[in-house]
């Protein structure tokens, strides 16, 4: 019962990360508020998780609505102990040659801004409460080309940064920021980017489990509750002297080429060595 006597908000909590991080924080004694542009989802999980749970809906690319959600957690509960900005999606898949101006703000919107205005308008009632924790989700996207849409990945590492920069400033106030950023995880974000269907989203997913087991050293696909248990460690007093920075939770991906960690695949110096000087 980590969080026993402690409110937390979560966005984004009516799928994927966002519900196994509800689950789970409601199982370790949180009373969960959730943020989420799903009514009808959300409402179903007032009735199905009890009274722990409560929904309000928001569209976290409004400022308005963030603001609404915090105080609305603090006053239903009390005060903020815990703030998960998690939520997201894809968003335009535009090369840089290619997308538009709106594209790119509707991007950094959701991605980006709903963060920074999540600790915004969190962050007072941390202060009320004498400190607390704030998790930000981010992605290895955030680290090189390849994994993700340009606005996408420009905007999580957006999320890296402030994340610091927020730690740092808010020091000294007792609350803690960090950042998760996941690897390939089952979710239906990457058939949501594409607009697919149920049929088409469980194929995809289907594919992409296949596809993530062999494109890292931990051989399996990662799922939502990996990157819960992550969250709930930074928001907990075991994380208590981690601040200003992130955990990877993406299977090993980011340790190096598949050379560096299959033995069926040659590394880079054996690729270009001749065979007799390998």
């Amino acid at each position: 019962m980590r969080f026993k006597g402690k409110t937390a908000v979560i966005t984004g909590g009516s799928s994927g990360i966002g519900r196994a991080s509800v689950e789970l924080f409601l199982r370790e004694g949180a009373t969960v508020i959730m943020g989420d542009i799903d009514e009808a989802e959300g409402t179903a999980m007032m009735s199905s998780l009890g009274e722990g749970f409560f929904f309000k809906t928001c569209d976290v690319t409004r400022e308005e609505e963030i603001r609404a959600l915090m105080d609305y957690a603090a006053e239903e509960t009390g005060g903020i102990d815990i703030v998960f900005n998690n939520a997201g999606a894809g968003g335009p898949r535009a090369p840089i040659d290619e997308i538009s101006g709106d594209e790119w703000d509707f991007a950094m919107a959701l991605l980006l801004k709903s963060v920074a205005m999540g600790i915004r308008h969190a962050a007072p009632h941390l202060k009320e409460r004498g400190g607390g924790a704030i998790v930000n989700t981010a992605s290895i996207c955030s680290f090189q080309a390849g994994y993700g849409p340009i606005a996408y990945s420009t905007a999580k590492a957006g999320v890296l940064h402030l994340t610091k920069v927020a730690a740092a400033e808010l020091a000294q106030y007792k609350i803690r920021v960090n950042a998760i950023c996941p690897g390939f995880i089952q979710t239906n974000i990457f058939a949501a980017t594409v607009g697919a269907n149920k049929e088409e989203t469980q194929a995809i997913n289907t594919v992409l489990g296949q596809a993530a087991a062999s494109a890292q050293p931990v051989a399996r696909p990662g799922v939502p509750d990996d990157i819960a248990e992550a969250a709930a460690y930074l928001a907990s007093d075991a994380a208590g002297f981690v601040t200003g920075t992130h955990i990877l939770v993406d299977g090993g991906m980011l340790v190096g080429t598949e050379g560096s960690w299959n033995p069926e695949k040659p590394g880079m110096l054996d690729a270009i060595l001749p065979e007799h000087l390998r």
